[in-house]
């Protein structure tokens, strides 16, 4: 199930807005289109008909050049953008208490004037923000103190992509000339790079997002052979790969839950894969109909069979699409499922206990004492009771 969103001008990019009162919205990035302006709008999204709004909500227009990149603060109130020759801009994304949606640009000193940044990243708890340029310059900060935390100037020859780890310990980069850095964000210094052979070219990165599995998943190309790879972060080997795209992928993304993988490809095909199996579990062909996938979005709050993702191409614009996974189990449910097994384990042994031959639920006679005597509990072995069940007599057969 797909839904398609593109208006005036080229979307750039797209991203989730987070809301604590659990509404979801889409921030979109668009090129210039005549004599407007770059835009970043922002929509809302209907989990119901698994659409965006007709018409943005609230939207800001960008002087400096089109809009590169976006990213947005895991509690969903801040928004940092890039652009072709402004540099970075912060935005405060503001509903009122009459529902009037706002965006109010602040000032980003430590970020003006310093180039388009073709990545844009927070770590996951909100408490780190990234940045890496078209010219390889690595900037990583305190948020929102913005106080520095890596600068390195020649970190890459050109950004390609990064993510932070779920610990924020460490950040994984990589480069357009098909070389990946690790990152100790603690030291603020860069900790190693990844091993791949000389015709090899490591492209999108993202680490695994669960908790229980400390990898970092890696696209790698080998001529027109591409394969995802695995690291494992406690000693940064590579562990394995799978041809899961069986195409160069262009972005990867995983679920805020870490237990899918979403990845596109150069031909606007899309694939989602569960991580638990490494199996394929949704296939979108032609998604944005031979496009690049240029970027690729779990939704936040979606979970099981409502899982939902948005992508983006710059001819097709942005796309919302349903995935076809399995159906995940709920708390309730598993606490309905337990006390629906004790029930039916108390029933089954009741009907067991009625109607088996319980040898202790043999009727007692009027004139039959209720526990035997002592005497014939001491019988002689000798006596001509051979049946070998003392005082209680022998059986009626």
């Amino acid at each position: 199930m797909e839904n398609r969103k593109d208006h005036m001008g080229k979307v750039t990019c797209a991203s989730w807005i987070r809301r604590p009162e659990n509404e979801q919205l889409v921030v979109m990035g668009k090129s210039r289109h005549g004599d407007s302006p770059s835009v970043l709008e922002i929509f809302s999204y209907d989990a119901k008909t698994v659409s965006l709004s007709d018409s943005p909500q609230v939207a800001y227009e960008c002087e400096d050049g089109n809009i590169v990149s976006v990213a947005v603060h895991p509690s969903g109130d801040e928004i940092v953008c890039s652009t072709t020759t402004g540099g970075c801009k912060l935005l405060e994304f503001q509903v009122k208490e009459d529902e009037d949606v706002k965006i109010l640009a602040k000032d980003l000193p430590s970020l003006e004037g310093v180039g388009p940044q073709k990545c844009l990243a927070f770590s996951v708890d909100g408490a780190k923000f990234a940045t890496g340029g078209e010219d390889g310059h690595l900037r990583v900060f305190e948020w929102p103190s913005l106080r520095i935390l890596i600068d390195e100037p020649k970190a890459h020859k050109s950004f390609r992509d990064m993510d932070f780890s779920l610990d924020s310990e460490f950040l994984a980069s990589t480069s357009a000339d098909g070389s990946a850095r690790i990152w100790n964000l603690e030291d603020g210094v860069p900790l190693t790079s990844l091993t791949r052979n000389t015709d090899e070219k490591i492209e999108c990165c993202r680490f695994s997002k669960d908790g229980t599995k400390p990898f970092l998943f890696c696209t790698v190309q080998k001529g027109n052979k591409g394969v995802t790879a695995v690291w494992d972060i406690s000693t940064w080997e590579r562990i394995g790969y799978k041809r899961l795209l069986g195409k160069s992928a262009s972005v990867m993304s995983v679920s805020l839950d870490g237990k899918y993988l979403a990845l596109g490809s150069k031909d606007g095909d899309m694939i989602v894969v569960e991580v638990k199996t490494m199996g394929v579990s949704h296939v979108s062909r032609r998604l944005h109909l031979g496009t690049s996938v240029a970027s690729l979005e779990f939704c936040p709050s979606e979970r099981g069979v409502d899982r939902v993702v948005v992508s983006t191409s710059t001819e097709w614009g942005t796309v919302v699409t349903k995935l076809n996974t399995k159906p995940e189990w709920k708390e309730w449910q598993i606490y309905l499922l337990l006390l629906g097994l004790f029930l039916a384990s108390a029933v089954l042994f009741f009907m067991f206990f009625r109607n088996s031959d319980n040898f202790w639920n043999f009727p007692v006679g009027p004139n039959q004492p209720a526990k035997p005597r002592s005497g014939g509990v001491y019988r002689d072995s000798q006596s001509d009771d051979q049946s070998g069940w003392g005082a209680f007599g022998p059986l009626d057969m």
